[in-house]
């Protein structure tokens, strides 16, 4: 795994990066695993915009993933690696003993051929799942549960991985990857290991056309605007002095948006 470029013969090819792929070992997907995806464009059921620079792209087809892990007790063969274009992670498809495929994140160290497991006595390794009750201090982890039997809802882009601290009682602390240090309840679920692909925060798009090709449109700069388009609008020749704005003059760019008190009492150290 690493950073291919190429030949630049085309001024756009010169800054193109792509992640080499020479890891995945599947071209075409389960199709017994594929769900169509439907395109909203950022509108709403009434027609209107409320997601701005959405809208074209490839299409896709969707890879339900198994987040849950929740097939206790049945071995499974990893029988291969595959590309997935609707998140920055890879997945492995998974061959459980009972005749079951399912798609999991793809963590590193987990290679084809190699069994995965679920449940109390599985061994710490990569692509393993258990609870946190069974898994001991100081483990790198990934895809973990917020809530028991909701499936994994956090740590599940390519590169992130989290680390349980401690356990005591019924709560575990466990530090994200923003450097947040949370309470979970120790039934859990948690998958042993760092998520894959890690030159994918290296890639570099080169060409706005790539950009296009994931489905964002461009995006216009306030201060490029007039004044009744935007707060940030107008002025004899550039001018910054406002305190950043969104069009409807709501205060952003790292203006405080959490307002959840019911799970304030989850989180022990706030992320840096």
């Amino acid at each position: 795994m690493g950073l291919k470029s190429f030949n630049p013969y085309t001024a756009s090819r010169r800054f193109i990066t792509v992640v080499e792929k020479s890891h995945v070992t599947k071209q075409q997907p389960e199709k017994a695993l594929l769900e169509p995806k439907k395109r909203s464009g950022g509108r709403n059921n009434q027609g209107e915009v409320v997601i701005w620079h959405r809208g074209g792209g490839h299409k896709k087809q969707y890879r339900k993933v198994d987040f849950r892990r929740d097939k206790i007790g049945v071995p499974a063969k990893v029988a291969a690696i595959e590309y997935d274009p609707n998140r920055s992670a890879n997945l492995a498809l998974l061959h459980y003993a009972d005749g079951e495929k399912r798609y999991i994140i793809h963590p590193i160290g987990l290679e084809v051929g190699a069994t995965v497991s679920t449940g109390e006595g599985a061994d710490i390794l990569p692509g393993n799942a258990l609870q946190f009750k069974h898994i001991p201090p100081g483990t790198m982890v990934h895809n973990l549960e917020l809530y028991p039997g909701r499936g994994g809802q956090v740590v599940r882009s390519a590169g992130s991985s989290a680390q349980l601290l401690s356990k005591e009682g019924e709560v575990a602390l466990v530090k994200l990857p923003s450097g947040e240090v949370r309470k979970f309840s120790v039934d859990c679920m948690a998958t042993i290991g760092q998520v894959g692909n890690l030159d994918h925060e290296n890639e570099s798009y080169g060409k706005a056309g790539r950009t296009r090709w994931r489905g964002i449109r461009p995006t216009v700069r306030g201060v490029a605007m007039n004044p009744v388009d935007h707060p940030h609008g107008g002025g004899e020749g550039r001018v910054k002095g406002n305190h950043p704005q969104t069009p409807w003059a709501f205060p952003t760019l790292g203006k405080k948006t959490r307002h959840n008190k019911r799970t304030d009492k989850f989180i022990v150290e706030r992320r840096k």
